[in-house]
């Protein structure tokens, strides 16, 4: 069974940058399309970005886009999240999930069919 380690989080300025990453164990992420969600206190928890297996296909949600970019190194089993140009209402706990596929695009921005789920890291960005 896969699990997955969030790290890179912290307190940074409006208008920063954070590089958030998801470390797998137990299996090679090369099955798997990988999201990150994120979570803000008393609010539910939301997409942020998706890629595809092989890392060819990425989606974003409307709030994110051009700021922030999702990328893989299966190499590594590793699925990264550059956030630049960050805003206070970024601020939230960010989760990845991953979701096995043998498809090759499969890309999902639905929490329910996510299977595996870090703990997620807290990101803070101050105004």
């Amino acid at each position: 069974q896969v699990q997955l380690v969030e790290s890179g989080g912290g307190l940074v300025q409006a208008g920063g940058s954070l590089r958030l990453s998801c470390a797998a164990s137990g299996v090679t992420l090369t099955g798997y399309g990988v999201g990150w969600f994120r979570q803000a206190p008393g609010k539910e928890r939301e997409f942020v970005a998706a890629i595809t297996r092989s890392g060819i296909s990425t989606d974003y949600t409307d709030s994110v886009k051009g700021r922030f970019t999702i990328s893989r190194d299966n190499a590594k089993n590793t699925v990264y999240l550059q956030m630049n140009s960050l805003k206070p209402e970024d601020t939230a706990t960010y989760y990845c999930a991953a979701k096995y596929s043998s498809y090759t695009y499969y890309l999902t921005t639905q929490i329910q069919e996510y299977e595996a789920w870090g703990q997620g890291t807290q990101v803070t960005v101050s105004s």
